[in-house]
């Protein structure tokens, strides 16, 4: 292709990608002026893949950021080391409450796993009424309520009950049809690798 040509093809390439960007700009422009609404959102963080809670913590870091206090309460997770939960401990706006016992497998007791999901929601519930908490962080309850250690229906009415506010990110696998019929916004992960399937172990800084 000579230079001249080759001009002529970048030119096109620059006037056919401006014309795209105009068009997506108006589109983007005329979504944002339509969403005038301005309340509390539910998230659900679901799916097989990783990063549903660090997701959430991510969004902990941006609520502080905007001066709002948030409360986090972590089910069915029993360990206290994580990074996350060492750093936000330090955080005065973070209310953390680490309340599970461990994985299902290793309590192999469902009464007790099930006095512990209620303890938790008791503190839950604590968060979703107070209007001074911006955002609230309901990490693996997706597990709890899978297990019916949790009634779905008083959970929803609890979520739906909450300071008009106040936003809310529940994570876990497998979300129940209707927390994800309840929510605004829904994100199933999706697991396309995982290094532990190739025989990592999980590493602190990453995994915890």
């Amino acid at each position: 292709m000579s230079e001249r040509n080759e001009e002529t093809v970048m030119s096109d390439l620059d006037e056919r990608h401006e014309t795209r960007m105009k068009r997506k700009k108006e589109v983007v422009d005329q979504a944002i002026a339509a969403a005038k609404v301005e309340r509390g959102v539910l998230v659900v963080n679901t799916g097989t893949g990783k990063g549903k809670s660090s997701a959430a913590f991510g969004v902990v870091a941006r609520a502080l950021g905007h001066g709002m206090k948030v409360g986090v309460v972590q089910f069915i997770k029993g360990r206290s080391d994580t990074g996350e939960e060492a750093f936000y401990r330090r955080q005065p706006d973070v209310q953390w409450h680490v309340s599970g016992e461990g994985f299902t497998w290793e309590t192999q007791n469902r009464a007790r796993d099930v006095a512990t999901a209620e303890a938790a929601w008791d503190q839950a519930r604590a968060f979703l009424r107070d209007p001074a908490i911006g955002l609230v962080v309901l990490d693996e309850l997706n597990i709890a309520l899978k297990y019916h250690y949790l009634d779905v229906a008083a959970v929803i009415a609890d979520l739906q009950a909450r300071p008009a506010m106040q936003h809310v990110i529940v994570t876990g696998r497998a979300a129940p049809p209707e927390l994800v019929e309840a929510a605004d916004t829904v994100t199933d992960m999706t697991m396309v690798k995982h290094a532990f399937k190739a025989g990592v172990k999980a590493m602190p800084g990453l995994e915890w």
